[in-house]
């Protein structure tokens, strides 16, 4: 299966390439940004050896569906996707941080609230929850934005403040877009039969300083589902919770041993173990969607890409 890892295209007026863990963007003529969506697969902030085939598609096309459906409450970066694991918009400058909002005690949070912690990015958390219990309240609780290889850190609203990496003005605007954006990112997995229990939202200024949302939204890579249907009683029997999320990657990783720290290996992933998560990939596409995942063309993979983002920025 070809999948993609690495790209080393050159657009016409290309002025920079940026390379994250999964995406690759290429600045064009000081106004547009060509966001290309890889099969790279990361965990704890490490990018894995092995690609997940289609996973960049899904991402893509997740992501712009979103977009398309929270526009009229939050302004976006989407101008249009000329591939399936492409998309192009405006030119921003993104904030320094990561908009991360919890509904529910998963992940990241359940495992820092396991330790005995109870504040969480200067956000208290109530005594007597166990994991996957809801929030009175869903919860922002930011982290910073590492640059790539570097590990993401938890910040407060304080300190964000306090070491001038938001302005108070701005920052209370992506608290308002973050609550939003999560209002509608619920409703819209509810009619799926699923519950968002966690994403991240990232955002950028636009040239005449407009804030809008960039990068992704509801895909798999930034938030955590569960299935709605079962979720009660297997919450009262102290159960794990049926999710789509790459929360399943994180469990796997763990139990064989990795956890991101130095001086750990990361496991060997076996073809049938890469199978079985660009499956869940796909599954999580239909779920969250309601739509037959189609898959694309990779036959020549960076050659379609190619074409159809030379054809588009030649309009």
């Amino acid at each position: 299966m070809n999948t993609i890892n690495n790209t080393d295209f050159y657009f016409p007026k290309q002025q920079a390439v940026y390379k994250g863990k999964v995406r690759e963007v290429y600045t064009i003529d000081d106004h547009l940004l060509v966001m290309i969506a890889t099969d790279r697969l990361s965990a704890f902030d490490v990018i894995l050896p092995k690609q997940i085939p289609f996973k960049g598609q899904v991402l893509n096309q997740i992501a712009t569906k979103m977009m398309q459906q929270t526009q009229d409450i939050v302004p976006n970066w989407l101008i249009a996707t000329p591939d399936p694991n492409v998309a192009i918009g405006h030119l921003c400058t993104p904030f320094k941080v990561e908009m991360v909002i919890r509904g529910y005690l998963s992940g990241h949070a359940a495992r820092e609230y396991k330790l005995g912690k109870r504040m969480l990015c200067g956000v208290e958390m109530p005594n007597g929850m166990q994991e996957n219990d809801q929030f009175s309240t869903p919860i922002i609780t930011p982290s910073t934005k590492a640059d790539n290889g570097a590990h993401d850190e938890d910040i407060s609203r304080e300190e964000i403040l306090a070491q001038h990496i938001v302005s108070k003005e701005d920052y209370l605007i992506l608290e308002d877009y973050t609550r939003k954006l999560f209002q509608r990112g619920t409703e819209i997995a509810k009619e799926r039969g699923l519950i968002l229990v966690d994403t991240k939202y990232e955002f950028g200024k636009t040239k005449d300083g407009n804030i809008v949302l960039i990068d992704e939204i509801h895909t798999p890579d930034s938030s955590r589902y569960f299935y709605a249907d079962g979720y009660q009683e297997r919450q009262s029997k102290g159960e794990k919770q049926k999710q789509l999320s790459k929360e399943f990657v994180r469990q796997w990783l763990i139990e064989n041993g990795f956890q991101g720290k130095e001086g750990q290996q990361i496991p060997a992933m076996s073809n049938a173990k890469i199978l079985e998560i660009s499956k869940r990939y796909i599954e999580l596409y239909e779920q969250i969607t309601g739509e037959k995942f189609v898959k694309s063309d990779v036959s020549n993979v960076l050659t379609r890409i190619d074409n159809n983002v030379l054809n588009y920025l030649k309009q």
